[in-house]
């Protein structure tokens, strides 16, 4: 699913620098220390969110004009 493309060149640095380090075994710490890194975290966890927002009102039931909810309740 895509929600967003609109990354700065420091944020894509920063994100090919991570997959890059990881892909070696290393340690992406000094990304952390980049300027670019906190707008970085921002767009992910907002785009975190979205995601979050779509699943749920897609997981939700939607009813049509008129309907109603009945629940059955059942005596054993």
């Amino acid at each position: 699913m895509r929600i967003s493309n609109s990354f700065s060149e420091g944020e894509i640095q920063v994100m090919d620098f991570i997959v890059q380090t990881l892909l070696r075994g290393g340690s992406p710490t000094t990304a952390t220390r980049n300027r670019d890194f906190a707008s970085l975290c921002r767009k992910i966890m907002a785009m975190k969110a979205k995601v979050n927002e779509k699943q749920i009102a897609d997981d939700l039931p939607t009813k049509g004009a008129g309907e109603s909810t009945v629940i059955a309740h059942t005596t054993v």
